[in-house]
């Protein structure tokens, strides 16, 4: 079965809306861009690892179109070359044709479409923005990794990623982290199980209380 690997930047408040370019996004947001000030030599090895490797990219509607218009023209780019070589996977309800080469629709309901993909046969999948696919997957339990790339700054307003379901709550293992000179930290997490709960109000018990009890417990006391 293959593995689907998330990928985000995002900022302090978690924001993931338009991070490349004001270009990206003309609904009414104006703080797009607001990733590149935080770009240098430091993200090389981070995203070189992300996006290096053999997958095939899974896309929403909207992220799909900000890639077709970008990156067939900017094929001398490695990210470049590698994104207009692979299969793209796009869930979408339009029947709008899809031009960006190697490029195919899923249809019918997105955790059902998905879910089929995931069993057939192929590489692993990477999502790239795309912040509706998570409201759909996550509670469905289809992403396996999350690899989160935090930016130092909090734009206030904005898409977000996650929504408020309760059936995504779990919880996540870290399993690699980095960090970059200008403050940005990326974090991979597996998906682990469910979501732990306890109190800071229940005092443990001390030493002799442990031994009372043990005494107790073994006719002793």
């Amino acid at each position: 079965m293959r593995k689907i690997t998330g990928s985000l930047f995002q900022s302090l408040d978690g924001v993931i809306q338009a991070p490349g370019g004001p270009e990206e996004d003309q609904t009414g947001f104006t703080q797009g861009g607001w990733t590149v000030p935080y770009f240098d030599a430091s993200l090389a090895g981070p995203m070189g690892k992300l996006l290096g490797g053999t997958y095939e990219l899974l896309l929403g509607r909207r992220t799909y179109e900000i890639f077709a218009a970008y990156w067939p023209h900017n094929g001398d780019q490695p990210i470049g070359a590698t994104f207009n070589a692979v299969r793209k996977h796009v869930v979408t309800s339009s029947d709008r044709a899809l031009g960006w080469a190697n490029s195919q629709r899923l249809v019918g309901n997105p955790v059902a479409a998905v879910t089929r993909l995931k069993e057939s046969d192929g590489p692993d999948l990477l999502i790239q923005g795309s912040s509706t696919l998570y409201r759909a997957l996550l509670p469905a339990g289809l992403v396996d990794r999350i690899v989160l790339i935090t930016f130092p700054v909090m734009l206030g307003r904005g898409k977000r990623w996650y929504a408020d379901d309760p059936s995504a709550a779990r919880t996540w293992t870290l399993v690699e982290q980095a960090h970059a000179s200008k403050g940005v930290y990326v974090a991979t997490f597996a998906r682990d199980g469910a979501v732990q709960t306890g109190s800071f109000a229940t005092k443990p018990p001390s030493p002799d209380e442990r031994a009372l009890r043990q005494r107790q417990a073994a006719g002793d006391g």
